[in-house]
């Protein structure tokens, strides 16, 4: 098991977005670029090395679909747990306008009650984005994420990274709240703080390993984007583009990784590492 204080540079690239096909990037890119890079070659390499065109592929408090509905338009079929009715409806209807809804399912659950709604060991691939942080029990999230999926798997975990919080109040004047974040055991920057828990790079990746996967890559994710006045990038010719690819660039590097919003962890199953 490799040192948890010192996360693994990737040897997975994103994507320049010079580099992508598809329509010009948008806003919305900025949020998701980064992972989704990351993802896709991920479920590529999964695809090659099964010799299965199409995985099977457990999304965890996957809400709307935002990653769901991409993944099941490179054929692949998902699953779809959340504990929300209402984002469950919303996903139905993307994956029917995306003409992917044969191979999308909802199903009404969470992570922490995850078997009793999806099967052990049945899954390729598990996305666990934006779920740790609501959990009582990260560590025992990470498990049932890592125990749904088959001897040869990877997990997908994203989670709030604790400085960029710092970094953004301090930011915008509030020092007493970025301190006080900086020494709360949950990252938090007071009463008001909408997120209940951030994470640092080193605890997701103990989390990870913890849970008996080998970390694959661990990126810095929106680095700069929430930091960057929005008339910039919507006004300057190529901004949003040049943006794009720092953080692609910027996303893999450890120096990056204590300053970003999010943090995402690639994790794979000891079998799928020697595929």
């Amino acid at each position: 098991m490799s040192d948890p204080m010192r996360p693994p540079v990737s040897p997975h690239h994103p994507r320049p977005a010079s580099q992508r096909s598809g329509p010009a990037p948008s806003r919305a890119s900025l949020r998701t670029a980064v992972v989704w890079d990351v993802l896709r070659d991920a479920l590529e390499r999964r695809a090659k090395a099964t010799g299965r065109e199409s995985l099977d592929v457990l999304d965890t408090g996957g809400g709307s679909g935002n990653f769901a509905v991409p993944v099941a338009r490179l054929g692949h079929r998902v699953t779809v747990v959340d504990p929300s009715p209402n984002a469950l409806f919303a996903l139905e209807r993307r994956a029917a306008e995306a003409d992917v809804a044969d191979r999308v399912r909802g199903v009404q659950g969470d992570v922490l009650g995850l078997f009793d709604v999806v099967e052990r060991g049945g899954y390729d691939a598990v996305l666990c984005h934006g779920v740790l942080e609501y959990v009582d029990d990260p560590a025992e999230g990470v498990r049932n994420a890592v125990t749904a999926l088959r001897p040869e798997g990877t997990l997908s975990l994203l989670a709030a990274g604790l400085g960029g919080a710092v970094l953004a109040r301090a930011l915008a004047g509030h020092f007493k709240e970025a301190r006080r974040a900086l020494g709360d055991p949950d990252g938090r920057w007071g009463e008001g703080d909408p997120v209940p828990r951030r994470f640092t790079a080193e605890q997701l990746t103990a989390l990870v390993e913890d849970a008996g996967l080998a970390v694959g890559a661990v990126h810095g994710v929106r680095v700069f984007a929430d930091l960057v006045p929005g008339v910039l990038v919507d006004t300057e010719p190529g901004t949003l583009d040049a943006l794009l690819q720092l953080e692609a660039a910027a996303a893999e590097l450890p120096a990056f990784h204590s300053v970003a919003t999010q943090l995402h962890v690639l994790g794979e199953t000891r079998g799928a590492r020697e595929v």
